[in-house]
């Protein structure tokens, strides 16, 4: 094992730089252990971006698991890499991602995104539940059909055939936020609310409105009927 400056670790082809709550990858890994290096494990810093991986030709491992990677994040040419963990970033789409990682990385098998908000389970949102983990699934090895494992567990011959006849239509897709009637964004005029039809809100007309009820009302469960007598009808 040979451990280098600013904490950068090197034994056995696998350089581990954990914890160093860096933005940004060091110049000096790629300079000095891209050539050697087929696994890189980058988790427990702040990184925003990947980029310092170009020269890490012969990866095959990579880790970034609890860093603040995003949507935008972009990945160089990595040929050789099988295995990729994302864990706890700030990703909260996968289309972008999937097709980025479908075009550079043709030979990933493992990938796992679990506590982003892009993987809907338990432990991002308790409103989620199994059914929506496994059109996530579905999505995802739709993306990526070489995959033989996400997340924790391995991809079955029954998803597989789910997800290459519909996984394409099982993308998430994220509600829109509702404008608020005379917020900032609003293009609507401020008018004081008033729960009354329009007709209504003059205090000097007194005229009637007449139109259809669909509601019937029987007075089957009305507490009030108990007390009328048949001589007050």
């Amino acid at each position: 094992m040979a451990s280098g400056e600013e904490g950068q670790v090197l034994a056995d082809n696998q350089v581990s730089y954990i914890g160093h709550d860096c933005t940004e990858i060091p110049t000096s890994l790629g300079r000095k252990y891209g050539h050697l290096a087929k696994r890189l494990d980058l988790s427990f810093n702040l990184l925003r971006s990947v980029d310092g991986l170009e020269g890490f030709d012969c990866l095959e491992e990579l880790i970034l698991d609890n860093n603040q990677l995003g949507n935008h994040v972009s990945f160089p040419s990595l040929p050789n890499l099988h295995t990729l963990t994302l864990n706890k970033n700030q990703l909260t789409e996968l289309e972008s991602l999937l097709d980025t990682l479908a075009s550079v990385a043709p030979c990933l098998e493992y990938l796992s995104l679990l506590g982003n908000q892009a993987c809907p389970n338990e432990l991002v949102s308790m409103e989620k539940d199994e059914d929506d983990y496994q059109r996530y699934r579905y999505f995802v090895l739709n993306k990526l059909p070489h995959l033989k494992f996400l997340d924790a567990s391995k991809v079955t011959r029954k998803e597989r055939e789910v997800a290459t006849a519909r996984g394409a239509f099982m993308k998430i897709v994220k509600p829109k936020e509702m404008k608020v009637a005379g917020g900032p964004d609003s293009s609507s005029p401020d008018l004081p609310y008033t729960p009354l039809p329009s007709v209504s809100r003059d205090p000097t007309n007194h005229r009637g409105v007449l139109g259809k009820c669909r509601y019937i009302y029987y007075g089957k469960h009305s507490e009030g009927n108990r007390f009328i007598r048949d001589d007050q009808l």
